[in-house]
């Protein structure tokens, strides 16, 4: 029994800032790869970040710059700082993280409920 929890999400102007947190908990082995996914209206669900669990981190093009991922293992959290928000980033965040189970092989994707973010004036 794994769950992802998400929080964090919210209405904010352009410009302004918000930070994404994730917390996995439940009988957990190990966990690879951690990332974020979004989703606006009418549009196809796009990755945005992932860290591998060593710190690598990579980006869709749109936030080079401007989201900063990041996590804690000890905590089995993942982190989306996101900074500069514009009107284009409104979506609905998704926390994905593959992890193995205790006793189980192999690791398979999890994911969060879903984080309303909404960037306007």
């Amino acid at each position: 029994q794994v769950q992802l929890v998400e929080s964090g999400g919210g209405l904010v102007q352009p410009g302004g800032s918000l930070r994404l947190s994730c917390a996995a908990s439940g009988s957990i082995f190990s966990i690879n790869t951690m990332g974020w996914y979004r989703q606006a209206p009418g549009n196809q669900r796009e990755l945005v970040a992932a860290i591998t669990r060593g710190g690598y981190a990579s980006y869709v093009d749109s936030v080079k710059g401007r989201f900063t991922i990041s996590r804690d293992n000890a905590r089995n959290t993942v982190y989306l700082q996101m900074s500069s928000l514009k009107p284009e980033d409104t979506a609905v965040y998704y926390c994905n993280a593959d992890i193995r189970q205790s006793g189980s092989t192999p690791s398979r994707p999890y994911w969060g409920q879903g984080t309303q973010v909404t960037v306007s004036s």
